[in-house]
């Protein structure tokens, strides 16, 4: 690598240290994310931008190099000597800034995957502009597409006056401004790109799969990132939030909106595969799928956002993927049951392996979903909606179908392959039988099974009490005759549960084996796997506001903004307490969901109970 990178500027901070690659990747930390409402691309802060499928976030990936440091596709457009760096988002907006400075010039690069105003494009089309600002920076540039492990052969051709690339089914062109000369390969282009003071230069990609291409004209291109921009602007100014920090708000619910796949409504887990829980580990998975819970949280999370449009398009989609596939864990973007993992033949981020695509966990059973499914029709209804009668129909017969499955084994919230009675799962179970008995004395659900509804809420309740609180741990346990605690539980606060010290004391518990500083590991015993999980101290400081402790509360979300202050807004899956470093698939819409609802909680309303409803609490 040929330039020293010293800092990185985020927006509205100070400089802070950035490392350099080791072995050809950089900090997971260190990418911003572009998206169009169909796809995501991670920019790295050298200006690389190593991870985009086109067309679509679960689409074979055109460029991989996250993946593969030495082989896999990338988009560069660096410096040819060394520099600094500041980069940060243009306000309100998904838009990406890079300010390279140089011994001899600064320049900014200025990235977007574009919109219209009539919203997202119907191809995909990734801008990267190069304006001069003082003197003169040369920039290298280099596009090279991935092999998706050696399964493809990149090439290009010919085309009426347009050369263009082939990667299997993906077609694309590079166009740029006139005076950008390029060398092109069938391993991929190169060019040099010089801007002196008042210059601008323009780069953009245009790609589709099995479709024909549009080939627009640079100007229509430069012109769409700054359309592209006050869509996002726009798009902000409709999300009501008066609580402290609304730019970090306002930055979580960007990256939610990232993964929400406008053409059928569904919400991503995340936009990336195979990023581990932990460098070298095998804990590797595929996160490109809609699951029931992430979507279902990312749907009350768009509606304390105010963000209607976003939450009933998601619930819409959601109503018809239990309607047509039933209560499975997760799906494809277009509603289908998610494919089998199948292993790629590449060395995985820093050497962490397997790289894979797919996901086992489709098949698995999960009670959570019941509660999921339920909570996110309680919310859309708390907000003035209403339940259509095929919804409500539907969502009877899987009240019923809670009633008569709560009591079997499953793989619990965190997926695991040992079946137990997950104290979460039960309470998830819990959840959803109060929320369908809430409904139907809310006229939104048929009454005819309200009252079996209502028993076997209790009866899980009693069970709960029973089994999975343990004296001797003064906690409820991950599973009946287990001392492991599942950070999880927290979300019992939310759910209205149980009464307060039962609830106090698993929190204390909790923090006292999990917590690692400010943040959270799962469970018992994943401090020797991965990483903390990033969701679980958000869960962690909403409780406690739920509990009446809101000042203690406050004063974790500080601690978390400081500790997650060397990123660009964007957040992992997960992160290691010790180094810092950013573990896991990313954005991750967990992540960024708990934020919202933790902020949400604390707002300065005096009717705070509105955004984070406790209802149905047990007495």
């Amino acid at each position: 690598m040929k330039a020293l990178l010293d800092n990185l500027r985020p927006a509205s901070s100070d400089p802070a240290p950035l490392s350099q690659r080791s072995n050809g990747y950089l900090p997971l930390e260190q990418y911003g994310a572009l998206g169009d409402g169909r796809s995501v691309a991670l920019s790295g802060i050298d200006g690389a931008i190593e991870w985009w499928c086109v067309p679509n976030m679960d689409s074979p990936p055109l460029f991989d190099r996250l993946l593969d440091s030495e082989n896999g596709g990338v988009f560069s457009i660096e410096p040819d000597e060394p520099y600094t760096v500041e980069r940060r988002y243009r306000d309100n907006s998904n838009v990406l800034e890079t300010i390279f400075k140089t011994q001899h010039g600064r320049a900014k690069l200025t990235e977007s995957l574009n919109s219209g105003h009539a919203g997202r494009l119907p191809w995909a089309e990734l801008a990267r502009r190069i304006d001069g600002l003082d003197g003169s920076v040369t920039f290298a540039l280099m596009m090279r597409p991935g092999r998706r492990g050696d399964t493809v052969n990149p090439y290009h051709s010919k085309i009426g006056k347009h050369t263009v690339f082939h990667v299997d089914r993906v077609l694309g062109l590079l166009i740029q401004s006139d005076d950008i000369a390029c060398e092109w390969s069938d391993e991929g282009i190169t060019g040099s790109i010089t801007v002196s003071t008042g210059d601008r230069r323009t780069v953009a990609i245009v790609a589709g799969a099995d479709e024909p291409l549009v080939a627009p004209g640079i100007e229509q291109i430069d012109a769409r990132i700054d359309i592209a921009d006050q869509e996002w602007r726009d798009w902000c100014s409709t999300v009501s939030y008066d609580g402290r920090d609304r730019d970090a708000f306002l930055r979580s619910a960007l990256a939610l909106k990232l993964l929400l796949y406008s053409p059928s409504g569904a919400i991503a887990a995340a936009a990336t595969t195979s990023l581990p829980e932990g460098i070298g580990g095998a804990k590797n998975w595929d996160y490109r799928y809609a699951w029931v819970r992430d979507a279902g949280y990312t749907i009350e999370a768009f509606l304390a956002a105010n963000a209607e449009a976003e939450a009933k398009a998601a619930f819409t989609w959601l109503i018809n993927q239990l309607r047509t596939h039933g209560a499975r864990v997760c799906y494809t973007l277009n509603g289908k049951p998610v494919p089998v993992e199948q292993r790629w033949h590449m060395p995985g981020y820093r050497g962490s392996t397997p790289v894979i695509t797919g996901n086992q966990a489709t098949d698995q059973r999960q009670h959570g979903v019941y509660g999921d499914i339920f909570e996110t029709a309680s919310r859309f209804v708390g907000c003035g909606n209403i339940l259509d009668s095929a919804s409500a129909e539907l969502l009877s017969h899987l009240a019923d179908e809670c009633a008569d499955s709560w009591r079997m084994p499953d793989a619990g919230m965190w997926e695991l392959e040992d079946e137990q009675h997950y104290t979460m799962s039960k309470i998830s179970c819990w959840q959803a039988l109060a929320r369908a008995v809430e409904l139907a004395d809310g006229g939104q659900l048929p009454t005819t099974c309200r009252e079996r509804w209502a028993r076997e809420r209790d009866r899980i309740y009693q069970w709960v009490e029973e089994h999975c609180w343990s004296e001797a741990r003064q906690a409820f346990t991950m599973y009946p005759g287990s001392d492991k605690l599942d950070a999880s539980v927290a979300l019992a606060v939310r759910f209205g549960f149980d009464g307060h010290e039962r609830l106090r004391a698993t929190l204390t518990a909790i923090d006292r084996e999990l917590g690692a500083g400010e943040f959270h590991y799962r469970y018992t015993g994943m401090d020797k796997e991965e990483g903390c999980f990033l969701a679980c101290s958000f869960w962690m400081a909403e409780a406690w506001a739920l509990l009446g402790e809101r000042a203690e509360a406050r004063a974790r979300m500080e601690r978390l903004k400081t500790g997650l202050a060397h990123g660009h807004g964007i957040l992992a899956e997960m992160i290691d307490p010790k180094s810092r470093g950013f573990l896991g698939n990313m954005p991750q819409g967990l992540s960024h969901l708990a934020h919202i609802m933790a902020a949400a909680v604390l707002t300065d309303e005096a009717d705070c109970e509105k955004k984070s409803p406790t209802q149905g609490v047990h007495q």
